[in-house]
This record gives C-alpha cells, sequence and structure tokens, in this order.
C-alpha cells in the first residue's frame, strides 16, 4: 500500500484538465526497489536539486533517499537521480532545536512518510524529533527553504552541514557572515568525482542573532519569535560553480524576493510546460501517471552547471567565462545514448545546440569526449565511447551551430585515444583478455558500435578515409562471435576464445559489463543484418532470439544487482538489452516484438514506489517507456531510423520545433489489440517497419492500426 502523501487527484480522470500535466507526476514512483530516484525540489534541468538525505547508506541511497528510510540529517542542495553510484549531498542545511551533537546522526531526525508532500517544483516533510515543517522550492540555481519551528519558539537554529555528502568526503570548506542576513561558503569534495567545488551565498529573511563555525559545521542561531503561518523563517542558498559573487549573482538574477508561493508557482509552470513537450491520451490513469512521471525523471538532467552570466568550472578545473552557451553536466552516457538522447532530437531541439558545445567544450579541456562526466569531472565511470554516437546523431540529424570541424576532430581522437583499452582497437581489432583488461567482451563490443557511429558521422562531413578505417573496425564484432556457442566471448591477443570449460551464458564473469553471455549476443545494434549472418541467418536468428525470453532467469551469486528485470534472461533493468525486443522488426517478425513490448511495459513498469525494475540511470529508463509507448525506438546508435512498435497511446502530440508537431493516432487499440494492421504516414501506407527522422521532424501523421491477431504488416525482412 502507498503511504506517501502526492498531489491528490480529486477530479475524475475524465474531466482532467488536458493542460495540466504536474497532476500526474508522482515523484515517488522509483522511490523502492533499485530506482535510486531524487525527490525534493527543482526545475527542468536545474543545477539545484533540494531535497532530503537519510540517516541510511548503501547502493539504494545514492540519491540520498529511499522509500525504506525513516530518518532525515539534512537537505542538501545536489542530488543525483537515477544513478547506480553516490556522489554529491552538498550544503546540507538541518533546522533544529534543543540539545543536539554536532555530528552526521546527532542533528538526525525521524520522519513519517504521512507528512510528506511531493509534486513537482515542491517537498515538504515534518521533522517528528524537532517538530518542525520544512518546505523546498526552487529556481534553477537557488534553492528557497521555509521552516515552521511548531515548539521551542524561543530556540531556533539551523544547521548548516558541509562535513558530509552521499558517498563522498569533504576535502576543504569554509562558512563566514557577510551581514546579519548573509552567509557564504565553499565546500570542496572528493568521491565518485575527483575534485568538486561548489560555492554558496545563504540568506536569511531574519537576522542572523549568531553564527558558530567549527570547520565542519555551521550553526546560524536566530531570536525567539512566535511561530504562525504568517512568520516562517525563510531561507535562499544561492549555488555556483565558480565563486561567491556569482552565487550572489545568481541569486539577484533568479530570487530577488521572498515569497515562497510564487516561486512553486513558477516551478510547477515551468515543469508544465516541460511536460507538454509531449501531450498524450492515455487508456488509463496508471499509464498517465507512468508517462508524465516518466517525463519528469527524464527532465531532471543532463543539469545546468554554469552561472547566469555563462561563467563554469572546466574539466581542467579552470574558470571560463563564454557566456554564449548553457553548459550541462551529469552526463550518464553509456546508459543514455540509446534512448534518453534519440528522444531528446525529437521534443529537445532547441537544448541540442547547448548539448554539443557542452561536449566539445569538454573534448577540448580534457582531450576527449565525455564518457560520464559529472561536475566537471570525467568520473570515466562504464565502458566504450558513449559520447560519439551522441555527437554523431546529432551530426547526422543535422543540429544547427555544430562546428563540424572541432565535432569531426574531437569524434576522430576520441575513438584513437590511448587510454581505456583503445589502442587495442587499433592493433588487434579487440580489447584481449589476457592483458589486465577487465570487462573485455563488453568494452570491445561498446567499442564496435561507437566506430560505427563515428564513421557515419565522419563520412558525412566527407572524411572518407577515417570513415572507412572506422568502418572496418566496428566490424571486429564478428571475430569475437563463437559460432559453436552462439554468443561473443573473449579473446586473448592470439585470436583464440578463453577456455569454455565452466562456461554459463546465465553467469556474469569479468568479461562482461554489467551482463552475462545472454545479454551481450545481442549488441550489436549497429549491424543487425550481420549479426543475423553470425547466427547462421534468419530462421535460427529467431529461434534464439525466442529463446532469451525463455531461458531460465538464474544468474551466480556474484552477479551485478544491476542485471534486474528479467524475462528469461532479457534484463530490463539495466542498458544493454534496451534494444533487443525491436530485433524482431529486422527479421520481419514485428508482432513477436509487439507482446514483449507490452509485457514490458505492462509489468515492469508501474505508479507505485518500486515502479522501475532497475535504476532510473539518469533518464534512460524513462526514456525507453515514453518512445515505446510512442510506439518508437532508434535501434542504430545513431541516424534516426524509428522503429514502429506497438504504442499504447490513445494520441500523442510531440513538439517538434516552434509551430511543428508530429502526431500519432492509434486505431483499435488496446490491451488485446496489440498487433499492428497498417500504418498511414501523413495518409500514405507506410509497410516497413520503421520510420525516417526527417519525416518526423518536418511535422505530420502517423496513423497506426491494432487488431486482436498478428498481420502481414512489416514481415519483410529489413
Amino acid at each position: 500500500m502507498k503511504t506517501f502523501v502526492t498531489l491528490t487527484l480529486v477530479l475524475s480522470f475524465a474531466c482532467l484538465s488536458a493542460q495540466n500535466w504536474i497532476q500526474y507526476v508522482d515523484p515517488t514512483i522509483g522511490t523502492g526497489d533499485h530506482g535510486h530516484v531524487f525527490i525534493g525540489a527543482n526545475v527542468p534541468q536545474g543545477m539545484v536539486n533540494a531535497g532530503p538525505t537519510q540517516t541510511k547508506v548503501g547502493w539504494d541511497w545514492c540519491s540520498g533517499y529511499h522509500e525504506s528510510g525513516d530518518s532525515i540529517v539534512g537537505f542538501a542542495q545536489l542530488h543525483l537521480s537515477g544513478t547506480g553510484c553516490s556522489d554529491l549531498g552538498d550544503v546540507a542545511l538541518m533546522p533544529v532545536s534543543g540539545d543536539v551533537e554536532l555530528s552526521r546522526l546527532g542533528i538526525a531526525s525521524p520522519f513519517r512518510h504521512v507528512t510528506e508532500t511531493a509534486r513537482p517544483g515542491y517537498y515538504s516533510v515534518l521533522l517528528d524529533r524537532f517538530d518542525i515543517n520544512c518546505e523546498m522550492t526552487a529556481t534553477t540555481r537557488v534553492a528557497l527553504y521555509r521552516f515552521t519551528w511548531h515548539k521551542n519558539h524561543s530556540d531556533r537554529r539551523v544547521v548548516v552541514d558541509l562535513e558530509n555528502g552521499i558517498g563522498d568526503r569533504m576535502r576543504q570548506a569554509r562558512i563566514e557572515q557577510v551581514d546579519d542576513h548573509t552567509i557564504v561558503g565553499y565546500r570542496i569534495s572528493y568521491g565518485w568525482t575527483s575534485h568538486q567545488e561548489v560555492y554558496f551565498e545563504l540568506t536569511t529573511n531574519e537576522p542572523i542573532k549568531e553564527l558558530m563555525w567549527d570547520g565542519k559545521y555551521g550553526v546560524m542561531t536566530f531570536d525567539e519569535k512566535e511561530a504562525t503561518p504568517s512568520s516562517p523563517l525563510l531561507v535562499k542558498v544561492a549555488l555556483s560553480p565558480t565563486s561567491f559573487r556569482n552565487a550572489y549573482n545568481n541569486r539577484i538574477a533568479e530570487l530577488n524576493h521572498w515569497d515562497f508561493d510564487s516561486v512553486r508557482k513558477s516551478a510547477e509552470e515551468a515543469w508544465n510546460k516541460e511536460l507538454g513537450r509531449i501531450e498524450v491520451s492515455m487508456p488509463s490513469l496508471k499509464e498517465m501517471r507512468i508517462f508524465y512521471t516518466g517525463m519528469y525523471h527524464y527532465l531532471v538532467a543532463p543539469q545546468i552547471w554554469n552561472d547566469i552570466n555563462g561563467d563554469y568550472m572546466g574539466s581542467d578545473y579552470h574558470v571560463y567565462r563564454e557566456g554564449n552557451f548553457q553548459n550541462y553536466t551529469t552526463w550518464s552516457l553509456w546508459d543514455t545514448y540509446r534512448s534518453a538522447h534519440p528522444l531528446a532530437t525529437l521534443i529537445m531541439r532547441d537544448k541540442l545546440p547547448d548539448y554539443a558545445q557542452t561536449m566539445l567544450h569538454i573534448y577540448q579541456e580534457q582531450g576527449e569526449l565525455p564518457v560520464w562526466h559529472l561536475m566537471n569531472n570525467e568520473t570515466y565511470c562504464m565502458v566504450g565511447c558513449p559520447g560519439v554516437p551522441v555527437l554523431a546523431d546529432m551530426i547526422l540529424k543535422d543540429v544547427a551551430g555544430i562546428d563540424t570541424t572541432l565535432a569531426a576532430k574531437a569524434i576522430k581522437e576520441s575513438l584513437l585515444k590511448q587510454n581505456r583499452s583503445l589502442h587495442w582497437m587499433e592493433e588487434l581489432g579487440y580489447v584481449p583478455y589476457n592483458h589486465n583488461d577487465w570487462e573485455p567482451v563488453g568494452k570491445s563490443m561498446e567499442y564496435f558500435l561507437a566506430d560505427w557511429a563515428g564513421a557515419k558521422a565522419l563520412g558525412r562531413l566527407g572524411m572518407k578515409e577515417d570513415s572507412a578505417h572506422f568502418y572496418q573496425r566496428s566490424m571486429g564484432y564478428k571475430k569475437m562471435f563463437d559460432k559453436e556457442l552462439q554468443y561473443f566471448r573473449a579473446l586473448d591477443d592470439k585470436g583464440e576464445f578463453r577456455s569454455r570449460e565452466g562456461f554459463n551464458p546465465c553467469h556474469q564473469t569479468s568479461d562482461y559489463t554489467e551482463g552475462n553471455p545472454w545479454q551481450y549476443a545481442w549488441l550489436v545494434p549497429h549491424d543487425v543484418a550481420g549479426l543475423v549472418e553470425c547466427f547462421g541467418g534468419k530462421d535460427n536468428f529467431v529461434v534464439r532470439l525466442d529463446s532469451l525470453f525463455l531461458a531460465s532467469s538464474e544468474l551466480n551469486e556474484d552477479a551485478n544487482p544491476d542485471i534486474s528485470g528479467l524475462i528469461g534472461q532479457y534484463a530490463h533493468g539495466n542498458e544493454p538489452s534496451h534494444h533487443i525486443i525491436y530485433l524482431y522488426n529486422y527479421v520481419g517478425q514485428p508482432w513477436k516484438a509487439a507482446r514483449r513490448l507490452r509485457q514490458v511495459m505492462n509489468e515492469l513498469y508501474s505508479d507505485q514506489p518500486a515502479g522501475l525494475c532497475g535504476n532510473e540511470d539518469v533518464g534512460q529508463m524513462s526514456a525507453w517507456y515514453i518512445l515505446s509507448s510512442l510506439g518508437l525506438y532508434q535501434v542504430e546508435p545513431c541516424g534516426g531510423k524509428w522503429q514502429i512498435g506497438s504504442a499504447i497511446v490513445k494520441d500523442a502530440t510531440l513538439h517538434i520545433d516552434e509551430g511543428k508537431t508530429f502526431q500519432i493516432i492509434t486505431h483499435n487499440n488496446s490491451a488485446k489489440n496489440i498487433y499492428v494492421q497498417k500504418v498511414l504516414l501523413n495518409g500514405k501506407p507506410l509497410n516497413q517497419t520503421w520510420i525516417d527522422h526527417k519525416d518526423i521532424v518536418r511535422g505530420g501523421t502517423l496513423d497506426v492500426f491494432f487488431g486482436k491477431k498478428p498481420s502481414k504488416w512489416g514481415t519483410e525482412a529489413l
């Protein structure tokens, strides 16, 4: 049973306003199981994610919060959402009264979910230990808090915790008082990021009677004041990646008043506008909640990471004063190149020039495109060159404003980099297992698809020789296919497979990245026709693909917990599986894709706290649902060949560019009528199982007709 207090739906589903999209968002979806989502107050892609951090730590507390937690240590200004690693939790505030010890657990308070309210742009909770109601909302760079003491009015203090984060360590910190209402400070830390700096300006609506600073904690004391609804303590926390002065400038530009409710309303309006980039009608309220909560999670990141004047901290830890583009952070590219970034090329086209500029600036600062970039740090988390397909996709889709000369150089040099085992791609055409290389199959398979993406982009830019070179490298996956076992397996530097002794395709080993041989058997999205040939042709390919979903779901005891959301050995809770169902389209059996797509959407997504079967992964899990519910998916790493699946929407309007829309209308669609019978693009029959990106972004209408039984539509293999 759900225990969270969220936005109450007081009207019947039929009467709900078509434009009030935030009413369908429940931020608590994904706070249970292993979703790892952020809960708190923010605006779309905002720098600030102000919300609670709980006392418990561990993998399920990567965002600082889990549905099972029952105690809060503070309200931090920065949180991750949906990641598999912990960090941030910077500059935490904790209102207190009475005797407290200045330590992480010493200032903690229990809370109950029944006193929580969570909705886009707003969060509140009662701290039971202190009987203090804590509310928060935000602009892009400023958090605004409203604290109400229900008792102990003569002892009102706010602790500023610079010691503790979420899975990181404070290296250096400082607080100093500027005037009666203002303090400034910074926190430098290391954890997942090797060196993170955040500067802040904190202002209050009441004079600070006293400030105590012990090198880890600051304690602000305020005069006695009778607590009434009209006299809470208000606190603004403005952030900057570069300086105190810029934190001040950010606050002046974004929040130069104390009207909490107007800030909350503005945040809600910002969310409503961004959620409305796709307007859908679903068969049920449950599906509306899943869809728009998915949009909400998708829109948390990438996050703005520059000041209002454009200043930002670069990957080389120098401050850049560009001012001509919006710099972004939180690039979970190994996850998001598969669905989240392709979705952006449909509905976030106004953001793409800044995405491209950010990636190219990172390349100039660190010598390669981002891999997993967080707060101007390259974490090198995960494998491959996932920045290449993202940038290549934008080039192939003709995104304006990209310096194509610089982009070509960035792609080429990133693929030829001598770190992260890439030198083996030039020497052998794959990463061997016998040179202390961890996860050689996972690395190689990701490098192959990045090579293909790079080849496509460089070919478009006229670099034919380089394009041919990387295309040839991308076909190296065939060397790693063990035809007898029919799995991709590790090779040594002599081209010999690792011994088959003890081989079990259901078991993860150090050869694979967050997966096992079953899941990696299909990771050739760039050359499905060639993969079919590896399996011995269409018929055997289909048999093997069918067997993936029918295999035992057993895993070895030490398998990575990210291998989740299992249907047989299909693991929807982790990204290497996300394209697999759509492979049925390539062999003329789209009806089999329809069955499995509906199963995943119906069984592995819900509107409960455990509504995600794996980490949200910075919007990727939700982006898969958004696209699949629309009946679209880009299997190839770049280029815009959108496969048609089994849409569950009644109708949907995608806002492509200003004044330009693409509408999807389904006919005779239901839980039983899941099979596509025919498709009309702008009134003309579309017999193939895919639609070109250009046909979507120029605007138009896609009519999809469904029936109870498979039809002949799409039965010609691609």
